[in-house]
Formats: C-alpha cells, sequence, structure tokens
C-alpha cells in the first residue's frame, strides 16, 4: 500500500496537461541543470562534464556531440555547433569514451562527414533534463529530441517541409557495420571504437526502428558515399531519407547490446516497445524523480537547491549498469574481461581513487541493494580477469594509483551489506596485497614487495608517486584488517595488516611536519619543495596528501606535534600562497588541477582534486571543530553553482558531487571502512532522507540563515549530543538530529577528546 500511495504522489508531482508544460513546476526534476560543469577545457576544468541524458546508473547515456569524433571533451559550453547526438559510455575525458555512435538530422543537399553536417546551435534553443533533450539545429531548421531508457532511448526530429530530408547514422571508426533493411524501417549494425580496456570479440550491437519509409537509403565506408544498404570497415555509417511535411515528426526506437543483434532488438522491445516517445520520457521523468525525493530539502536558495540536486543527478550516474536481460529474463553480461557472456551482475565506468571517498559511502548509506550488485559485479569482475578492478571502462585501464577497491568492500560488509561472496573478495583484496598485474600499473599493488618490506615505497625505486602509494595502502591495509577482524580470520593476518595500516608514518618527515619522498637508506628526498607536485605524490603536491590518513587523524596528530600544531597545519593549508612547482611526470606543463587550486583563492587548497576534499573535516579531531563548519560553508558557497561552470575541477564520476551533497546534509565520511560520519555544517534549514529500509532521518537547524553556519547546540533524538560525528546505524535506525546554529562558533562543544572521530590511535 505504502508504494501504491508513493507512486500516485509522483504521478501527481509531474502530471502534465501536454508533453512539455506540467501543472506543477515544484519537480525536482526541473532543478537540475546536466550542463553544469560543461564549461571546461583541457587547461580549466569546470568540472569536464558533459550533458548526460540518462536513467540513474544507465548501461547508455546520449549526449549531443560537438567535438570532433573520438575528442573527450565531446560537449563544450562554448562551441557553436553540434556534430549529432550520440550514444556514450565516457566517464572522463581523460579516459574517453567506448562503443559511440550518433544520429544526426540534415536537410538538402546530404551532408555524412561530420564537419559538414555540423550545425550551428544556441543554448536558448536548448532544453537539457536528466531524462530529456532537445535543441534546435538551426542550418537546417530541426529539432531533434532524445529521451532514453537503460538500454534504449527515442527520438524524434521535427523536420520542415523538404523532398530531400535525411537522418545520419555514424558508426564511427574503429571498425562499424551498418545494414539498412528498408521493408522493415530498420538499420542495425555494430561499432567497436574504444580507448582501451575491451577484449578482441568487443562490439556494440544495435538496432534502429523508424516510424516512416524511406525514400532513400544510402551507406558510406571511410568518407565514400555508395548507392547500398550494407557496409562494413574502418569507419561507415548509413543514410535514410524522406520527405517531409512541415512540421512533421519522424521517431526512431533505438537500443543496443554488447551481447548480440538479438539481445539489442530484446532490449528494444522490452524497454521501448509500443510506447510513445512522450511516454518514455514521462516514465523516465518518473524514475529520476524517485531517486531525487528520497532526500528531500528545504530552505535555502534556488540556485543552493539547483546545485544540491544538480549534484545529487551526477552523484547516480556511474558506475554504469553493465548487465542486460536475456529472453528468460536472467541477468547475464558481455564480459569486459575475458569477451564471454555470462551470468550475473557487471558494472563499470568508475575510478576507485576518486570514487571511493564518497560516492560508495553515499550508495551504502543511501543505496545498500544498489551496492549488493556492485559487490556481485565485483566477485564476476575478479572471476573473470584474476583482478579486482580499480579503474575500469570497460575493463581494467591503467590509470591512476592505490588499492581502493579494499576500501569499497570493507565498508559494504561491515555496514551490514550482504548477498555477494565476501570471501572470494577477501581472497581477491588479499592477492592485491602481494602483486600487481603485469601490464596495468594501477590493478593490483605496484611496488607490493618494497612495500611489504619496508612499510613504505622507496622513491629511489621510480616507481612514481611513492609517498601517495604508501598512504594509501596504509589504508587499504586498515580496511583489510577491519574486515578481516569481522570474517574472524586469524588474529596473526588481522594484526599484520593492522600494523601495515601505520606504515603512514614512514613517510613523514618530521623536520618539515609533512610527508615526503624517502630513499630505500630510509633518508627523505633531497632537495625538497612542499610546492612541487608530483614526483613523490599524485596529482598535488604533500600540501594535499599529508593529510591521507583517514585512519589515524590522532595518529598524524601526534607526528605533527599534537593538537594546536596540527591545527596550525590544517590552518597553513588556506595562508599558504598558491604557488606550485611542476617537473617532467607531466611532460613539463602546469597541469589542469594546478590552474584550479590557483585560480580559488583559497591559498593551496586545491578542491578541485580529489585527495584533499575531507581535509577541512579534520579539524572535528581537534580543539577547534568549529573550523570545519567555516571552510565547510566557504566551499560550498564558493566553488559550487548550478552553471556551466559550476565546479571547481573534475568532477570525476560523482565523487566532487557527492562531497557537496553529503556536506549540504550536514556529514561526511572522512573513514570509509569506519561506521562514522564527520560533522559540518548543513546547507538547508530541513533535510529529510528516504532510507532503503523505510526509516526517515531528519537533519533539521534552527535559527537558520546565511551567515549562521556554525554549530551552537546539538540535540540527537531529543537528547543533548557532544559528539562531532554520526553513526551509520544512528541514520539507519531513523531519527532527528536538530542543530541549532548561530553567526559566531560555540568553541567549547565537540572539543574534549572524547567527542573526536575514530583513529586508530584512540
Amino acid at each position: 500500500m505504502k508504494n501504491i500511495v508513493y507512486l500516485f504522489f509522483l504521478l501527481f508531482l509531474v502530471s502534465c496537461t501536454s508533453e512539455n508544460e506540467c501543472t506543477n513546476t515544484a519537480r525536482l526534476t526541473d532543478l537540475v541543470n546536466p550542463l553544469v560543469g560543461t564549461d571546461s577545457e583541457r587547461d580549466l576544468s569546470n568540472g569536464n562534464t558533459y550533458p548526460a541524458i540518462a536513467r540513474p546508473w544507465g548501461m547508455n547515456f546520449w549526449t549531443p556531440q560537438t567535438g570532433k569524433m573520438g575528442d573527450g571533451f565531446c560537449y563544450t559550453y562554448d562551441a557553436h555547433k553540434i556534430r549529432g547526438i550520440k550514444q556514450t559510455h565516457q566517464p572522463s575525458p581523460w579516459i574517453n569514451d567506448y562503443a559511440a555512435f550518433s544520429f544526426m538530422p540534415v536537410v538538402g543537399e546530404l551532408k555524412f562527414k561530420e564537419d559538414e553536417r555540423a550545425s550551428w546551435f544556441s543554448h536558448k534553443a536548448e532544453i537539457a533534463k536528466p531524462h530529456y533533450y532537445s535543441v534546435y539545429l538551426a542550418d537546417y531548421g530541426v529539432t531533434a529530441e532524445v529521451t532514453p531508457t537503460d538500454r534504449a532511448a527515442q527520438f524524434q526530429f521535427t523536420f520542415p517541409q523538404h523532398e530531400n530530408s535525411w537522418i545520419v547514422l555514424d558508426g564511427f571508426d574503429g571498425g562499424s557495420m551498418v545494414k539498412i533493411i528498408p521493408e522493415e524501417r530498420k538499420i542495425i549494425g555494430y561499432c567497436q571504437n574504444n580507448h582501451g580496456g575491451v577484449p578482441d570479440n568487443f562490439r556494440n550491437y544495435f538496432v534502429a526502428v523508424f516510424d516512416k519509409d524511406f525514400s532513400h537509403t544510402k551507406v558510406w565506408a571511410d568518407s565514400v558515399l555508395k548507392e547500398l544498404n550494407e557496409a562494413e570497415g574502418f569507419h561507415v555509417g548509413a543514410v535514410v531519407g524522406f520527405k517531409t511535411k512541415n512540421g512533421e515528426k519522424i521517431n526512431v526506437k533505438v537500443a543496443s547490446s554488447f551481447i548480440s543483434l538479438e539481445q539489442a532488438g530484446l532490449n528494444l522491445e522490452r524497454e521501448v516497445g509500443n510506447k510513445t516517445f512522450a511516454e518514455t520520457k514521462k516514465e523516465g521523468q518518473l524514475v529520476w524523480e524517485k531517486e531525487f525525493s528520497r532526500i528531500k530539502v528545504e530552505g535555502g536558495t534556488e540556485e543552493q537547491q539547483k546545485t544540491f540536486y544538480s549534484c545529487l543527478y551526477r552523484t547516480l550516474l556511474f558506475p554504469r549498469k553493465f548487465y542486460e536481460f536475456d529472453k528468460d529474463n536472467n541477468i547475464v553480461h558481455y564480459s569486459p574481461y575475458n569477451g564471454e557472456v555470462l551470468p550475473g551482475y557487471m558494472f563499470t565506468d568508475n575510478g576507485f581513487w576518486d570514487t571511493f571517498r564518497a560516492v560508495f559511502p553515499f550508495f551504502t548509506l543511501m543505496y545498500p541493494e544498489l551496492n549488493s550488485q556492485i559487490m556481485q559485479g565485483l566477485v564476476n569482475a575478479y572471476k573473470e580477469s584474476g583482478w579486482l578492478p580499480e579503474w575500469a571502462s570497460p575493463g581494467h585501464r591503467n590509470c591512476m594509483i592505490g588499492s581502493n577497491s579494499a576500501s569499497l568492500i570493507a565498508d559494504s560488509y561491515l555496514k551490514g551489506i550482504r548477498g555477494y561472496d565476501i570471501e572470494l573478495l577477501y581472497e581477491a583484496i588479499i592477492k592485491n596485497t602481494k602483486e600487481n598485474h603485469k601490464t596495468i600499473r594501477s590493478v593490483g599493488r605496484f611496488g607490493a614487495d618494497q612495500y611489504n618490506r619496508l612499510g613504505y615505497l622507496p622513491f629511489d625505486e621510480k616507481i612514481g608517486q611513492t609517498s601517495s602509494r604508501t598512504l594509501e595502502y596504509a589504508y587499504a591495509d586498515f580496511c583489510i584488517s577491519r574486515l578481516a577482524q569481522e570474517l574472524g580470520k586469524p588474529q596473526e593476518e588481522i594484526d599484520l595488516f593492522r600494523e601495515r595500516a601505520r606504515n603512514y608514518k614512514n613517510v613523514f618527515d618530521p623536520e618539515v611536519n609533512l610527508m615526503r619522498g624517502r630513499y630505500e637508506d630510509g633518508s627523505f628526498q633531497a632537495p625538497f619543495n612542499q610546492y612541487r607536485w608530483s614526483y613523490a605524490f599524485t596529482e598535488g603536491s604533500t600540501w594535499h596528501y599529508s593529510w591521507s590518513v583517514f585512519q589515524d587523524i590522532e595518529g598524524l596528530k601526534n607526528l605533527m606535534g599534537g593538537d594546536q600544531q596540527f591545527v596550525e597545519m590544517l590552518d597553513s593549508v588556506f595562508v599558504a600562497p598558491p604557488i606550485y612547482n611542476y617537473d617532467w611526470f607531466y611532460g613539463g606543463t602546469v597541469i589542469h588541477e594546478i590552474r584550479e587550486m590557483q585560480v580559488a583563492g583559497m591559498g593551496n587548497y586545491a578542491h578541485g582534486n580529489q585527495p584533499v576534499q575531507h581535509m577541512i573535516y579534520l579539524y572535528n579531531y581537534t580543539s577547534e571543530p568549529w573550523k570545519t563548519q567555516y571552510r565547510v560553508r566557504q566551499v560550498m558557497d564558493k566553488l559550487y553553482t548550478p552553471y556551466p561552470d559550476g565546479y571547481c575541477g573534475d568532477e570525476d564520476n560523482g565523487q566532487t558531487s557527492a562531497w557537496y551533497v553529503f556536506s549540504a546534509m550536514g556529514f561526511y565520511p572522512v573513514c570509509p571502512g569506519t561506521d562514522q560520519y564527520v560533522l559540518g555544517s548543513p546547507l538547508f534549514k530541513k533535510i529529510t532522507l528516504q532510507l532503503e529500509n523505510g526509516n526517515e532521518f531528519i537533519v533539521e537547524s534552527d535559527n537558520y540563515g546565511k551567515e549562521n553556519f556554525y554549530i551552537d547546540r546539538v540535540r540527537l533524538n531529543g537528547s543533548s549530543y557532544d559528539k562531532n560525528y554520526l553513526r551509520h546505524s544512528t541514520i539507519l535506525n531513523g531519527g532527528e538530529i536538530k542543530l541549532k546554529m548561530s553567526d559566531s562558533p560555540n568553541k567549547s562543544r565537540g572539543t574534549k577528546q572524547q567527542s573526536h572521530p575514530y583513529s586508530m590511535t584512540n
């Protein structure tokens, strides 16, 4: 009964009198701007995103394409022309796309090459919603619209009157095939384009069905147009022509599959079938409304609400589903690791170096069932490749560092999520601690032998980014020790990883009070420049990585000289000048992450990249927790907006968005693998979490106001509360935390040792 009432509520919320006009303007999808982060370029990122028109975690996204085929910057806000609307699977411009193909309407003289067919457009005649995209293509007088499902989509092209109206299907380069079947109003084919991480038999099969007979059909192969209905080669495409009346709409239903053409047809029938464009569009809106309504915010400005839901939208996109349902409705997947079609879940397009920090903790809190499915997918990835993925797109990719799959798995199991083979995942985690993939540095642990022998990775081994690797391996070892204890493993095994979790101390240099590269003989790297990016660190300097001791902030405090010295070091990040030094590691260039720190006006704080994003929450482990409240609100107010330049660096698979979502709710998972969320400063007057178990948890701010971002007093479920953290179980059990806010800090609340969050040392 509860679900029926909820469905009626959603139907009321989005009840429409026509396809584009709704009676209630309070729809949460109207608050989302998929163009946030698209005003980016290689030298300066404001998100490095594209408008992902999709369902949550959909197997396929669709996006307007302004960049050239193969350009990771597939849509940039300052572009003037659109080359097509493409199916995309791109998780990052640096990882780039795979399995892409596109549709583009053309009127008059047939132009099928991407530069020639590109049409001028304006953002004034563009609509972007999570579930729907529309654009007026000025060169042709055509309005192109798309609305997707998980594995399919519907297009609607509104043409002017013309004898020669065309729809171009571009199969992209890298290997493609098209076949036009006029009697069925259909185009079938496949594409193989990718940038790595695929088996030899990798293909994306597609089926496109039109609702109007073709008056002309053509194909092209490698830029040569042919009067044929079939082509296969390095780069092929198909063109179908129509005679159209003014305002005539031509609809195209399309689906794809990584398994077969038959499966693509099944996906089309199952997800679109006889539905109209308007029905699929409304269905997509309902899906997004359901997810957005799990977190209800009240108060704040319209701009803040738009920023919140735009960030929530990004948090719910990756990892994408890489599984399908066969004719018997069984879950199956094409393996991006061994090329076989196998039973079970598979997810992909994710870099755990980014997303272990906040995205996956968000799933463990709000989406435990999804989290369980993702864990099942990790089991399958290990079975099929012999390794856990660390950066998958769609298979293993050589990107970033660490062994962060341990964090995902431990955090999931320790928070009570089940339904997967944890013993096999534990086996995989242990394998990671002993070796690395022979050809992919990011899989397993690069330098595992040296780390296990010395307790750190020596700078002179030329492994690269050695101090960052040491810190991340030590955190992973902490997660392993916690999981091993929960699983009842031998005490010596638990103790081994618990001791290794303290290896962070081995790259701390008391002379500079920061982390530093260290040679095998025990001496520290010299000369030392505290502002030097790379060398011993990953996409940052020691100012950004010295705080990556998630598991033992108290121990880090002691290394730095105690409470006051630690606070002074935290403060120094914001008062240090935004200077930098760079070297050969980045090809002798100033990478965009450096520029984003430089222009933010927050000293050496680099929120645009992930390693330092938790750092402002560390004041909660000191006698000055109020500084977290000030800094969290400063970052939310200054570095995030709901506009195309709305991020301060790479959005990265939802991580920079998830930071905002958590922070706006008033708490953040500093150390996944523990059951604690560290308090910040809630952005809204009231936030209501609808949890998957049916419970409701409310964060309410009394004396709410723009300048009142300091916490004066806290009451949890009616009782006074002096801790600087919330427990996972407290939230799951439902209830309410009330925070009395003030425009001046309460310098006595939460300052005692017993108020501090978890540290190993305690």
